[in-house]
C-alpha cells in the first residue's frame, strides 16, 4: 500500500490510498480510500507508517479492523475451480443453485463438514471464510443446500457426459474400481450390510464404483446398494462408457475381483470393449501346476507372455516383483509366527496339572477357530486326542506357496499391436490411482458417515465429493513443485527399471524431500498444510476512527510462497474482492 497524490484540475491534488498487486504476470493498482479531507499531518504520519519509516505521531486509534475473514484457500480453490471451467459443466446459466452447488464442493476441499456446518460457514453473521462472500450466498441455510443436491442430483448424468467428453475422448483406457462407506441411519434403502471396504464391520454402508481416466482424473461415480458384490456393478459402467459416453474404443481396467469370468462372458465381451484384468491365486497355481507357467522364466526377466488352453484367444502376462516377493514373505511368516502362539497356548492349556483342557470335540473347535483366524491353516499339521494336541508346520505346503510369491498374471483381449507387454503391467497399475482417489473420499474429503435419508440425497452426497476430488487432483498437480509429489515424472519414468519394479523417485523429487526445500528455496508442504498456509490470506474490513471518512477492504498481502502458489494456480489472491 501507499499514499498517492494524483494531480486534480483547477483543484489540489487528490490524496488517495493505493494497493498494488500482481495479476497474471502483471503489477497494478487499486484504489482503497481517497484521503483528501484528512489533515495534512494524518497523511503524512500513515505515508511513513507505509514505508517502513518511524512515524511522526501515533497512529494508535486511527483504523480499526472490523473483521477479518480467512481469504487465501478460497481463492486458490475457487479460482482453479472456475478456470477448470466446472461451473460451466455444472450450469451453462448461472443461478443460485449453481453458486450453492459450487460452494459445497468449494467447502469440501477448504473445511469438510456436514451440510449445517457448510451452510454455518457460508453466512454472514457464522461465516468462517470468505466464501460465502464471494458467491454472494451470505443469507443461505441448509435447507438451500438440500434443494441445490436435489438439483444436481437430476443433472448428474450431464455432467458425468461433460467430463467424460473432456478426458475420455477416443480409444483410451478407462479405470475402474469400487469402495464402500458407512452410512449412519435406517431409512435409506441404499444402505445394507455387506463387505465393508473402509474397515468399519457391523453398520450399514453403500457401495460406490469410480471411473476415471488412465491419469486417475475422476469421470464418473455411481452408488449402490451396500450389499452390493464388486462384480454386479459391472454391468452399469459397461453400459455408462460404451452407449452414454459413446467412446469408439474402450480398455476397461478392473482387478480380479470384479472383472471376473462370468462378467466378462455376460458383460463385457458382449459390448465389444477390450479389458485388463488379473488372475486370482488358484489359476495361477494351476497355471504352474500344468506346465504353462515355467517359474524359470523368471531367471533372467520380470515379465513374459504366456499362453493357456484355460484361456484361449487371450494374452496373459505373467509377472515376477522381487519386492512383493520378499513382502510376501515376510508376511507369511508373520501369519504363521501368530498362530503358532495361539496353538502352543492350546497345548499348554491340555498339558496343564489344574482343569486340563480335554475332550477331542472341544479341543478341536479352538484349533479349527485358531487355524481360520489368519487362512494359515493348510500350513499346519495337527494331532488332536482325547486328552493331547500337537502341531506342526507343514514345510512342504509353505515350499510350494513360497515358490510362487511376488508372481501375478494379467490377462487381457487387447491386441499386440495396441499394447506391448510392459505397456499391459503399467495400464493394470493405474488402477493404484482409483485407490488414491478412494483414500481421497475416506479421509481429506470426508465422505462419511453419510446421514442422508433419501436415495437421491445419498447419490448426490457422493457426486459432490467426486467433483471435489475433480479440484483437489488438479490443484495438486499444478501445486507439485510446491508439494511433497514428485513433480518431474518424466525422470522418475526413466528411472524405473521395469514396469513390474516398484515406483521410482525423480532425483529432483528425493532431493525436496531431504532437504524440505524447493529449489527456489521455498518450504516444501502437504496439501493439507499448503491450503492452512494460503488460509493466513485474510479478507480485511477497516473502518477509519474518524466517522466521516469511508471504511475499506484490504486483502493480506501474500508472502513469497503464497504468490507462488498462487503463480502456479494461475488465480488471483483478490479473487472475488471488489
Amino acid at each position: 500500500m501507499y499514499v498517492a497524490r494524483v494531480p486534480n484540475r483547477g483543484s489540489p491534488p487528490a490524496v488517495l490510498l493505493r494497493e498494488s498487486y500482481r495479476e497474471a504476470g502483471k503489477v497494478k493498482n487499486r484504489t482503497l480510500a481517497n484521503l483528501s479531507s484528512w489533515p495534512e499531518a494524518k497523511v503524512d504520519a500513515l505515508s511513513r507508517v507505509l514505508k517502513g519509516q518511524p512515524p511522526a505521531a501515533a497512529l494508535d486509534g486511527a483504523f480499526e479492523i472490523t473483521r477479518s475473514l480467512p481469504h487465501g484457500h478460497v481463492a486458490a480453490v475457487l479460482g482453479t475451480l472456475r478456470d477448470l471451467g466446472l461451473e460451466e459443466l455444472i450450469d451453462p446459466a448461472p443461478s443460485r443453485h449453481r453458486d450453492l452447488v459450487t460452494a459445497m464442493a468449494a467447502a469440501q476441499v477448504i473445511a469438510p463438514g456436514s451440510k449445517l456446518a457448510i451452510a454455518r460457514g457460508l453466512r454472514d453473521a457464522t461465516a468462517a471464510s470468505s466464501l460465502g462472500e464471494v458467491l454472494g450466498l451470505g443469507s443461505c441455510d441448509e435447507d438451500d443446500l438440500y434443494a441445490a443436491m436435489d438439483w444436481l442430483q437430476a443433472r448428474q448424468e450431464q455432467i458425468q457426459d461433460a467430463l467424460a467428453a473432456r478426458h475420455l475422448a477416443g480409444g483410451t483406457l478407462v479405470l475402474y474400481d469400487v469402495s464402500s462407506a458407512a452410512f449412519e441411519g435406517r431409512t435409506c434403502p441404499l444402505g445394507a450390510i455387506g463387505h465393508p471396504k473402509d474397515g468399519v464391520r457391523g453398520r450399514l454402508q453403500i457401495v460406490y464404483g469410480l471411473l476415471t481416466s488412465k491419469e486417475g482424473i475422476p469421470v464418473a461415480i455411481e452408488v449402490f446398494a451396500g450389499n452390493t458384490g464388486d462384480p454386479k456393478t459391472v454391468a452399469s459402467q459397461v453400459d455408462k462408457v460404451k452407449d452414454r459416453f459413446g467412446i469408439s474404443q474402450v480398455v476397461l481396467v478392473g482387478d480380479r475381483g470384479m472383472l471376473t469370468a462370468a462378467r466378462l462372458r455376460e458383460d463385457v465381451r458382449p459390448a465389444g470393449l477390450d479389458w485388463i484384468t488379473a488372475l486370482r491365486a488358484p489359476q495361477v497355481k494351476k497355471l504352474a501346476r500344468d506346465g504353462d507357467l515355467q517359474l524359470t522364466l523368471f531367471d533372467t526377466q520380470d515379465l513374459a507372455e504366456i499362453t493357456s488352453p484355460d484361456f484361449p484367444g487371450e494374452r496373459l502376462v505373467a509377472c515376477m516383483n522381487p519386492f512383493g516377493e520378499a513382502e510376501r514373505a515376510r508376511k507369511r511368516e508373520s501369519l504363521l509366527a501368530a498362530t503358532e502362539a495361539d496353538l502352543a497356548k492350546i497345548a499348554a492349556a491340555c498339558a496343564r496339572v489344574r482343569a486340563p483342557l480335554r475332550g477331542q470335540d472341544k479341543i478341536a473347535v479352538r484349533v479349527d477357530r485358531v487355524l481360520n483366524r489368519r487362512k494359515v491353516g493348510k500350513h499346519f499339521t495337527t494331532d488332536i486326542g482325547e486328552d493331547r494336541f500337537s502341531y506342526h508346520r507343514n514345510q512342504d505346503s509353505i515350499t510350494a506357496e513360497a515358490a510362487l510369491d511376488g508372481i501375478y498374471v494379467l490377462r487381457t483381449s487387447v491386441e499386440p499391436g495396441d499394447l506391448d507387454s510392459g505397456e499391459i503391467v503399467s495400464s493394470y497399475k493405474a488402477l493404484a490411482q482409483v485407490e488414491r482417489a478412494f483414500r481421497a473420499f475416506n479421509t481429506d474429503l470426508d465422505i462419511r458417515p453419510i446421514r442422508h435419508r433419501t436415495e437421491d440425497r445419498v447419490r448426490a452426497h457422493v457426486f459432490l465429493r467426486m467433483l471435489s476430488y475433480y479440484i483437489t487432483w488438479h490443484m495438486h498437480a499444478r501445486l507439485a513443485p510446491l508439494l511433497f509429489t514428485d513433480d518431474d515424472k518424466p525422470a522418475a519414468r526413466a528411472a524405473r527399471q521395469s514396469p513390474v519394479a516398484p515406483a521410482a523417485r525423480s532425483q529432483r523429487a528425493l532431493a525436496k524431500a531431504a532437504a524440505k526445500r524447493t529449489d527456489d528455496e521455498l518450504p516444501v508442504h502437504s496439501s493439507a498444510s499448503l491450503l492452512a498456509d494460503l488460509a493466513t490470506i485474510c479478507l480485511n474490513t477497516i473502518a477509519p476512527a474518524d466517522p466521516d471518512l469511508p471504511g475499506f477492504r484490504l486483502v493480506t498481502t501474500p508472502t513469497p510462497l503464497q504468490r507462488r502458489a498462487l503463480d502456479l494456480l494461475g488465480v488471483s489472491h483478490r479473487l472475488g474482492v471488489a
